[in-house]
């Protein structure tokens, strides 16, 4: 056996064999066992010990190995695109001999808040409560106050009350509590991080038209970026409707979506959200009546309504109304000038071929 073949049995069996006839064969072939394989296995035993670092911790470690090549913190956070508080925030935790120091540290704290309320306390709320089924958290720790000259929370009571499930109907109760959970389930907008990119997010909005009693609505798409937009009326806003102008949407820009935002509305669930999921598309929520949330849609909507319906372009007729309307968006994508797009039209910010199937149109 030749020692090289023998060391790499050594490293991987993870032991260190004191052999006497085989260290004199290392010995004369110029290989020192404590000198020469020592330092390997503790390099073995090294990189074993921070094979589970973290990208973040990783990243954190280039930055000080550049920081002791320059010696100059502003060059190090300038080339890495971090804060000097980040960088110095990080030195003060690094431990050179401790890799793991670099990783973040739970922000779950150690001694958790625990309500503080009594057997008595909770069996007393639950009579008031039962006596008094219909009043609120805030009522019933008045009248403890009163009864028991205690003052209690009315946080406390409102915990009583989801503990022992003491609701005037429970089962309306469950169903509005899965609704809020859902609702809280919903990737909002604030959370998305838009890009520079044609079809990267398309804002979908719908406008209600009002004439007499005679209801219209246009279902209306503009793309956050290029602003190429696009409407149709239909005459109810229900997600059948939205899924067919979501399908015209995909053929219109030939599939090139990626996200797409809306509101909370009723018109935008059951066949709209299967369409969304049917095509892979992510959907991102506007927060409740916040109008702000969708800027770019809601200035679209305030153009069409001044520089097409208001000019008296407005028929209950909806395939008159949607070939009107189909001239309008390509004078409104090819040669309007846009203040956004410093006066440039909305066509020229795109890849999208100049073309509006006549499908989709009308």
């Amino acid at each position: 056996m030749t020692p090289r073949i023998y060391l790499n049995m050594l490293i991987r069996e993870d032991n260190l064999l004191y052999d006497r006839e085989f260290r004199k064969l290392l010995n004369e072939s110029g290989f020192h066992i404590v000198n020469d394989l020592a330092p390997l296995y503790h390099m073995k035993n090294y990189l074993n010990k921070y094979a589970g670092l973290s990208k973040l911790a990783k990243q954190r470690i280039k930055w000080f190995d550049h920081y002791r090549k320059c010696a100059n913190t502003s060059l190090t956070c300038r080339h890495f695109g971090i804060s000097r508080q980040c960088f110095y925030e990080w030195k003060r935790r690094y431990d050179p001999k401790n890799l793991w120091t670099l990783e973040n540290q739970p922000t779950i704290p150690i001694r958790k808040r625990q309500r503080e309320i009594t057997t008595e306390q909770e069996m007393r709320i639950v009579k008031l409560r039962k006596k008094y089924i219909r009043y609120s958290k805030i009522k019933i720790a008045k009248i403890y106050s009163r009864e028991y000259n205690e003052c209690i929370s009315s946080w406390k009571v409102q915990k009583v009350i989801e503990k022992y499930r003491l609701y005037h109907h429970p089962a309306k109760t469950a169903k509005i509590t899965r609704k809020r959970l859902k609702a809280a389930k919903k990737k909002r907008i604030t959370e998305f991080k838009k890009k520079p990119k044609a079809g990267f997010l398309l804002c979908l909005d719908t406008v209600e038209i009002r004439l007499n009693s005679l209801k219209r609505y246009i279902f209306t798409s503009i793309d956050y970026y290029t602003k190429v937009a696009f409407a149709r009326m239909y005459k109810r806003a229900n997600s059948y409707n939205a899924a067919d102008f979501l399908n015209r949407l995909l053929y219109l820009a030939n599939g090139k979506i990626d996200n797409i935002q809306t509101d909370n509305g009723s018109e935008f669930e059951k066949y709209f959200a299967r369409a969304c999921q049917k095509f892979k598309l992510e959907r991102y929520y506007n927060r409740v009546y916040t109008p702000k949330d969708n800027p770019v849609n809601e200035r679209f909507n305030r153009t069409l309504q001044d520089e097409f319906i208001e000019l008296g372009n407005f028929t209950p007729d909806t395939t008159a109304f949607n070939r009107n309307l189909t001239e309008w968006l390509i004078e409104y994508n090819f040669k309007r000038p846009h203040q956004a797009l410093n006066y440039d039209t909305p066509i020229k910010m795109t890849q999208v071929s100049p073309r509006y199937s006549s499908y989709t149109c009308y």
